[in-house]
């Protein structure tokens, strides 16, 4: 099978379960449902929840029991957009080529729709069958502090507090794609582990992936934004720049991010070596992120 196969197989798997969880029995309800499920369903890369079925496989186990822990990650990404959206965050009009959950049902459904994909996320994790009480307590806990305020929200707490500020350095960049972006694959990897029970050795080389994976991602991430097609990317092009916002391209300049994500990218790929070919899709996917045009 082909990364783009394997890709597309996945996150098959995940739309088709995504599809069928969010539902009501309260007709009053149905409105905050609908908002829900508009940007759950929008469609996306699924980046996340395949990350953690990809790396449950390179561990030499089956995927299929974990598609709900894997799902419920992308719970958690999709309420991060929708807020991030938000007039008092980033005030964004579009996202994934549809116009942003505010703009169709407003502020203030918008923010409830966040809101209760977030904590939709948890009570998905916590039903999951099959699956150790202990594994899963462990899962949850580190999802929760990954999108909590010591990584997502602390991150972007950290970006609202950064917009307009090119001093922050390459260490308050780190630091703040770290939070907001890279602390989430880092705990799709640490959820694999932790259900696989994952050696040592695979740890410390999953841990280094994680790092320079996020890092990659972010960055080409930071490039799109300048260089992207509009209509590819599904969002807004040069909205980092006009809300003033530090990343890696306006405070290394273009050419010096590339040479960064190249670089991340070449030690994620290092990093994955002690696997072997099990995690040849987790070497393509770093890849391919360089490569990327949404």
């Amino acid at each position: 099978m082909t990364f783009q196969d394997y890709l597309a197989a996945q996150r098959k798997r995940v739309d088709d379960y995504l599809a069928q969880v969010l539902t009501t029995e309260q007709p009053r309800f149905s409105k905050l449902y609908e908002a829900m499920n508009y940007s759950l369903l929008a469609g996306g890369k699924r980046i996340r929840p395949i990350l953690l079925l990809a790396t449950v496989e390179a561990l030499g186990q089956d995927a299929a029991p974990y598609t709900g822990l894997a799902c419920a990650l992308e719970c958690i990404h999709t309420y991060s957009l929708i807020h991030d959206d938000l007039p008092c965050m980033d005030d964004d009009d579009l996202r994934r080529g549809k116009p942003t959950n505010h703009v169709v049902y407003g502020a203030g459904l918008a923010t409830l729709a966040g809101d209760g994909l977030l904590t939709f996320a948890f009570e998905l994790m916590a039903s999951q069958k099959g699956i150790a009480p202990d594994k899963l307590n462990r899962c949850i806990a580190v999802i929760a502090k990954a999108a909590g305020p010591a990584g997502m929200v602390g991150g972007q707490a950290f970006d609202l507090a950064s917009d307009g500020d090119m001093a922050i350095g390459r260490e308050g960049m780190e630091l703040l794609h770290r939070s907001k972006t890279g602390v989430i694959f880092k705990a799709a990897i640490d959820m694999a582990a932790i259900v696989t029970e994952a050696s040592p050795q695979q740890k410390q080389a999953l841990d280094a992936y994680a790092s320079y994976m996020g890092l990659t991602f972010q960055i080409t991430d930071d490039i799109l934004d300048v260089v992207g097609d509009e209509a590819l990317l599904g969002k807004p092009v040069g909205s980092d720049a006009r809300n003033d916002k530090a990343t890696y391209v306006t405070i290394f300049s273009l050419d010096e991010a590339r040479r960064m994500a190249c670089e991340a990218a070449d030690k994620a790929v290092q990093a994955l070596e002690p696997l072997g070919p099990k995690a040849c899709f987790l070497k393509e996917l770093v890849e391919h992120l360089l490569v990327r045009v949404h």
